[in-house]
């Protein structure tokens, strides 16, 4: 739990991802007080990746505050990913608060309040000068708005393969997660049907994965039903709209992997406006603050709801930005 009388941060990083991790790294190197706060663990998103996900990029890519990330392999994998991030926020002694969920902000630029929660709703207060989100988008998944869709049988995140063994598995998308989720099934003995209102699998799917799932479609292994929706879902079957009309479709499982966004209303509630059909926060290119004063913006929710522009890679170098901005508005100078 928060503890008390702590005094002032200079700044309270909402979110301990990789980008939080660095952004928090980037202003205490500047000689700043910094706390991070963080409604699951550490790098939750990345904890709550498939079991045995490898990224799509480099090891080398993913680094943050000048650490190293050694991998024997190509492209890292989550479990290596998690080790790295664990250590670097050792490394620095980073104050993370993790299990504490923001509930509100008061306040204004010089003087903001934090009111948080525990696990077991015990709240608690920090304070700070400078606010700093980012808070990515996995948390909140784009869901069917069909029936039946709240069903346990129905997730919209997916781990391992296991648990589905000789199941009837349908998996709803047509982007690299459903593309992924899929092949993993499949291949650990699932009976899988891969469901996607597109023509075919989105351009946007891996080069090395686009074929491996197109193929397996071509086979007959996997089930691919194109330009269909998912109307209906219920405790033993779901009910498919496409080409050939109505099709209702035992089922054991559903795999929604249907994408995410950002959590707009956080960013709405602490007066941040938004411009253009993508929701793009209003921010300073060059400093990353909000039109509110004190708040800074950091990683994937800059760009709004086209998250597929901001990844770790760029994305982990929006705490330099902000910390040569605390430096100019507060007056530290540079540790190194």
């Amino acid at each position: 739990m928060v503890k008390q009388d702590e005094g002032v941060f200079d700044l309270l990083v909402v979110g301990a991802g990789p980008t939080g991790l660095a952004t928090a790294i980037e202003a205490q190197k500047a000689g700043f007080r910094v706390v991070l706060v963080d409604k699951g663990c550490v790098c939750n998103s990345i904890f709550h990746y498939p079991a045995h996900m490898t990224f799509f990029t480099t090891s080398e890519l993913l680094e943050i505050g000048g650490v190293p990330f050694p991998s024997p392999n190509a492209k890292p994998t989550r479990n290596e990913a998690l080790e790295y991030y664990r250590q670097v926020a050792a490394y620095y002694k980073l104050d993370v608060r993790q299990y504490q969920r923001v509930e509100r902000v008061a306040g204004s630029d010089g003087e903001f309040t934090v009111h948080v929660a525990d696990r077991f709703g015990r709240a608690g207060q920090l304070r700070s000068r400078k606010l700093a989100l980012s808070i990515g988008y996995y948390d909140l998944p784009n869901f069917l708005r069909v029936p039946g869709e709240t069903l346990s049988k129905v997730h919209h995140y997916y781990h391992d393969p296991h648990p589905y063994y000789g199941m009837d598995v349908a998996v709803i998308g047509g982007k690299n997660s459903a593309a992924i989720t899929a092949l993993e099934l499949w291949r650990h003995g699932a009976r899988v049907t891969l469901i996607h209102r597109g023509k075919g699998m989105h351009t946007h799917v891996k080069y090395w994965i686009k074929p491996d799932i197109e193929n397996r479609i071509k086979n007959g292994e996997i089930r691919g039903c194109f330009e269909s929706r998912v109307t209906e879902i219920g405790p033993d079957t779901l009910v498919l709209e496409g080409p050939g009309g109505r099709e209702i479709v035992h089922n054991d499982f559903v795999f929604a992997m249907t994408g995410y966004h950002p959590d707009f209303g956080f960013l709405e509630r602490l007066g941040v406006r938004f411009a253009g059909p993508d929701r793009q926060p209003e921010c300073d290119a060059e400093t990353l603050e909000s039109n509110v004063a004190g708040v800074y913006l950091a990683g994937v929710i800059v760009a709004g709801s086209r998250t597929n522009e901001i990844f770790i890679e760029n994305g982990r170098f929006h705490g330099r930005q902000i910390a040569a901005s605390l430096q100019a508005k507060l007056g530290k100078s540079a540790q190194g």
